[in-house]
């Protein structure tokens, strides 16, 4: 590859990488979170703090978490339903008996997510300070870094 080449790739990579950074560190962060479903009152262990549902709504929904409405009842089937599904017939998780897998099973890959999830962003963040490290292009690669920022919340909030 020739050396001009190398260098085009090298700024592409650059300016791809810094324009991304800000929803990588969104997304690598809120992943690892949702990991343990610290976004449910019931992961948290009690009503989880704003920042972290709001993180969630917009990893899952791209939108904006909503309130809910007063009164409102809650997502699910109708209370009758629920009878209905746990009997002799029903299909799902609880009539599959014995072959169902259970939480601990799962425990090795949660971990391994959520690690997953805080390596990426440290990695996001060692990328941005690299590149800012370069004095030479500093100026550049922070506009681009701000650009990566705002272009999401402008589309968030628009």
């Amino acid at each position: 590859m020739k050396g001009s080449t190398n260098r085009r790739l090298r700024r592409l990579h650059r300016s791809l990488g810094l324009f991304f950074a800000p929803a990588l560190l969104l997304f690598s962060l809120s992943g690892a979170l949702q990991t343990y479903r610290w976004q449910e009152p019931k992961g948290y262990g009690g009503n989880p703090p704003g920042w972290i549902v709001w993180m969630a709504s917009v990893h899952k929904d791209q939108a904006l978490p909503r309130a809910a409405k007063a009164g409102a009842p809650e997502a699910g089937p109708p209370p009758g339903e629920k009878a209905k599904a746990a009997g002799p017939d029903a299909k799902g998780p609880a009539a599959r008996g014995p072959e169902r897998k259970g939480p601990g099973r799962r425990q090795g890959l949660m971990l391994f997510v959520g690690l997953f999830g805080l390596a990426l962003f440290l990695s996001t963040l060692l990328g941005i300070a690299i590149a800012l490290a370069n004095a030479a292009a500093r100026r550049t690669n922070l506009l681009v870094l701000a650009a990566g920022a705002i272009v999401p919340l402008l589309l968030l909030f628009l």
